[in-house]
């Protein structure tokens, strides 16, 4: 890869963005630790590379699904990260009204983010759907499918991707590979070396990728987008990277060698793309204004955040889905 082609600017878009979602579970985090958060918190930090460089990859007018661990996808879609901090507190100025929570923040119309979800796995079939409907409207959008490699023992991944293929279905899986389902190591229980050497199963193309690199991320998902574009189907991914915090806040990961956290810090994403920065005629002080300005933003969105009330206890029945019958069955 000729990483000289990309321009300083460009590398400063990505970077902000990379640092944003730093920055941002940095500070969730801090206020999980507060007792202000509700809920688990799963954060994304070193995996900033892998979230940014896929989204950078698509039009905004193509779909997300996320994962439990979402706040930098949804990021790297575009959010505003006062609605977020917003949603992740609780409050009725969240993007989902405060109901939705760390786990679960969407936003159709804007971001065309279908949702992080708490299910594992679940984005599996939200992504196929869309896919699908964009297939049926033909509306040529692309839908970029989050998931862990946890959720690539499901039985919903062989499910869908098989019928992905069949369908030529305009999809990319994108597997966040950080090595941890929870506590269990994903070479104890997969049988192939890499998760996308599955691919050749179901005969569609598959990329096991350094997922701590921005740049190859973006290349490898703008490929893949293309093609799902094109009509030939779906993709499959894998961007091994790392998760620098435990599965959850407050999680110390015992189970995880001392190794794992070196190779982690020697591979800081971030890190990469200050030297990159600096290697295009960047200067440090132009790091330092990215830094200080995101850092202003993420304090302009906890104070949103706190300063925002709560929803009306009687919103707790509203935008849920319901029948008019004791069995929920449509008549």
């Amino acid at each position: 890869m000729d990483k000289k082609k990309y321009s300083k600017q460009t590398l400063k878009d990505i970077y902000t963005t990379m640092y944003k979602i730093r920055a941002f579970e940095s500070k969730a985090g801090e206020s999980f630790g507060k007792g202000l958060v509700a809920g688990n918190l799963h954060l994304a930090i070193g995996q900033e590379a892998s979230d940014v460089g896929a989204c950078y990859a698509l039009e905004p007018t193509d779909y997300i699904a996320g994962t439990h661990r979402g706040h930098g996808q949804a990021i790297a879609k575009g959010a505003d990260t006062r609605y977020m901090m917003a949603e992740i507190f609780g409050k009725k100025t969240g993007y989902c009204g405060g109901k939705g929570g760390s786990m679960h923040i969407a936003e159709f119309k804007n971001l065309r983010s279908l949702g992080a979800n708490g299910i594992v796995g679940a984005s599996f079939f939200i992504s196929a759907g869309s896919a699908l409907a964009s297939k049926v409207l033909g509306d040529n959008h692309v839908t970029l499918c989050f998931f862990g490699d946890g959720a690539a023992n499901e039985g919903s991944f062989q499910e869908t991707v098989n019928m992905s293929a069949i369908w030529k279905l305009p999809v990319v899986f994108f597997c966040e590979n950080n090595v941890y389902g929870v506590s269990t190591d994903i070479k104890r229980v997969i049988s192939t070396k890499n998760i996308a050497d599955r691919a050749k199963g179901f005969d569609v193309p598959g990329k096991t990728i350094d997922g701590n690199d921005a740049l190859v991320v973006y290349e490898a998902v703008k490929e893949a987008v293309d093609y799902a574009r094109a009509g030939n189907g779906p993709s499959i991914i894998e961007a091994q990277t790392f998760r620098h915090q435990g599965h959850y806040s407050g999680d110390p990961a015992a189970y995880r060698p001392a190794s794992y956290l070196e190779e982690a810090n020697k591979k800081d994403a971030l890190v990469k793309m200050c030297k990159l920065i600096l290697e295009s005629g960047g200067t440090q002080s132009e790091i330092d204004e990215i830094n200080h300005a995101v850092d202003n933003e993420i304090e302009e969105a906890y104070n949103f955040a706190m300063n925002s009330d709560f929803p009306d206890p009687a919103e707790a029945i509203t935008n849920v889905y319901s029948m008019d019958n004791e069995r929920s069955v449509a008549r």
